[in-house]
């Protein structure tokens, strides 16, 4: 029952009783078991797990991401998930010093494809990086799951046309082909 109390208490009543706050930064689109193992292996680091979620602005003017899913449906499976006590917006690439001092963070933890690139939290508190899970990732299931399946009509020197152009098109897949 230890994480649950956290729920209602309030910042100075957690550091009297010294917890050890973990942060994580992420878009967390397409929701799958690789993010769910980071988010358990965070929690396992410490007693309380803020998680930083990327709004859609931030996705679209920082990175040109559209994420599937709204930053409030984002949002609103990250809180159901048991591993996580606080959800916050990341609106800008500059908040992280902010974020740890403001929310007294002990330990930041980020993908191990970031390795290197927040060591200059270090001054503030620990930083992790920790392994992603292997052969998964939201860019891979959106790959994987965007393939278009064609049938062609017409006569053969243009359905042969479209057949040999559409080797060089990622994600097609000729399922039918018909010529009277």
């Amino acid at each position: 029952m230890g994480s649950l109390r956290l729920y209602n208490h309030t910042n100075a009543e957690m550091e009297e009783e010294h917890v050890k706050r973990v942060i994580t930064y992420g878009t967390f689109d397409m929701l799958h078991y690789g993010h769910i193992n980071i988010l358990r292996r965070a929690k396992e680091m410490g007693d309380y797990l803020v998680v930083v979620l990327s709004t859609d602005e931030f996705n679209w003017n920082s990175k040109q991401k559209k994420c599937y899913f709204t930053y409030e449906q984002r949002k609103q499976v990250l809180e159901a998930i048991r591993y996580v006590d606080l959800v916050i917006p990341e609106n800008n690439w500059d908040q992280k010093i902010s974020d740890v001092q403001d929310y007294k963070i002990d330990t930041f933890v980020m993908g191990s494809d970031w390795e290197g690139k927040f060591d200059y939290l270090k001054e503030y508190c620990e930083v992790v990086y920790l392994p992603r899970t292997a052969n998964i990732s939201s860019t891979k299931l959106r790959q994987e799951n965007s393939g278009i399946r064609l049938g062609i009509i017409g006569y053969e020197p243009m359905v042969e046309k479209f057949i040999q152009e559409s080797r060089y098109v990622g994600n097609v897949e000729l399922s039918g082909i018909f010529q009277p």
